[in-house]
């Protein structure tokens, strides 16, 4: 499987957060339920909420190391090979501004 973009990855976030706030509400509208079978429901889906915040948690924490480990990857190459990375955004810059003018 390939990898998530951070843009993938940061709507899955925020959908799993949508969820889990939604998850909450209806525990809290049906709290008032009465009955064995409510009751074990109630308290499975508590336990899988909570589950459910800690992965998502857990990967939010992997997305930042993540990201922190490419910025200091790119930083350390940058510092190693000055004039490449210039010449990298030199070209970069020279590319972007040919496509720009041609329209």
């Amino acid at each position: 499987m390939t990898e998530m973009t951070a843009t993938q990855r940061d709507k899955l976030m925020a959908d799993l957060r949508i969820v889990v706030a939604d998850a909450e509400q209806l525990l809290k509208l049906t709290a008032d339920e009465v009955g064995e079978g409510a009751a074990g429901l109630r308290e499975r889906l508590q336990e899988r909420l909570a589950q459910s915040k800690h992965r998502l948690l857990d990967l939010q924490a992997a997305a930042t190391e993540k990201a922190k480990a490419a910025g200091h990857a790119a930083d350390d190459y940058v510092h190693e090979h000055p004039w490449k990375s210039v010449a990298i955004g030199a070209g970069v810059g020279l590319i972007v501004g040919m496509l720009i003018g041609r329209r």
